[in-house]
């Protein structure tokens, strides 16, 4: 049997489950997100009111905020200290949005209390951004024409996956912040709450579906090394 072909089996037993968890963890946040977006929080503030609340409470009046296009589109950029909620999270008072925007301003709020985690995600950005394209055409290419570029492949390969796995408690971290701030200043009471720890939580798991795809396929990578050199 050759070492590799297009539907390898470690593809098949590792990756597929993986990427069937990942399209699951897409569905549940659009779903939680189109439940709860529905749902006005009592205290009747916008997600952009929130943000600039928040905000402005922790001594970042310097980040700005901007409204962009797109569905779920919201991130903070510390590039230009923005924090950007999407048209559709901007301008509304349900739970889901006000959730939202309070968690990108958790991120802000990291940058400026210099969180590790962050911190070392941002230190591999640069890496993973070369990664992400080189990883896995090395590895393959590897597997045929020699042992270097296999190695290559892996290693970079495992780059991204030590992004995603730094991801999560940067994710975590940002979405407990966004909690604590909500209830702590009224924005919400607990009924409220629990709507928007749903769709937080939703959005969690995103995450930790693309760290699950990502060691899955450095397992397969590594394993079909290892039937290489067999």
């Amino acid at each position: 049997m050759p070492y590799f072909y297009p539907t390898d089996i470690y593809y098949l037993i590792l990756v597929v489950p993986a990427l069937l968890v990942a399209l699951f963890a897409d569905i549940k946040v659009k779903s939680a997100f189109s439940k709860y977006s529905k749902i006005p929080a009592k205290a009747g503030y916008t997600a952009r009111e929130v943000a600039r609340f928040i905000l402005d409470s922790n001594g970042l009046q310097d980040v700005q905020i901007e409204r962009i296009g797109g569905n779920l589109t919201d991130h903070y950029d510390p590039r230009s200290n923005t924090v950007r909620l999407s048209d559709n999270v901007y301008a509304s008072t349900s739970v889901a949005t006000l959730g939202i925007a309070a968690h990108e301003v958790g991120h802000a709020i990291q940058h400026s209390k210099n969180y590790t985690p962050i911190k070392v995600r941002n230190a591999l950005v640069p890496v993973t951004q070369i990664a992400s394209y080189a990883a896995i055409p090395l590895a393959l290419i590897g597997l045929i024409f020699g042992n270097i570029l296999l190695k290559v492949g892996i290693i970079l390969f495992a780059v991204t996956v030590l992004f995603q796995l730094v991801t999560l408690p940067v994710e975590f971290n940002a979405s407990s912040r966004a909690m604590e701030t909500l209830k702590s200043n009224g924005f919400m009471e607990n009924d409220d709450l629990a709507g928007t720890k749903k769709v937080l939580s939703a959005a969690a798991f995103t995450y930790v579906a693309a760290a699950l795809v990502a060691l899955m396929n450095l397992l397969r990578l590594i394993l079909l090394a290892r039937d290489r050199r067999d």
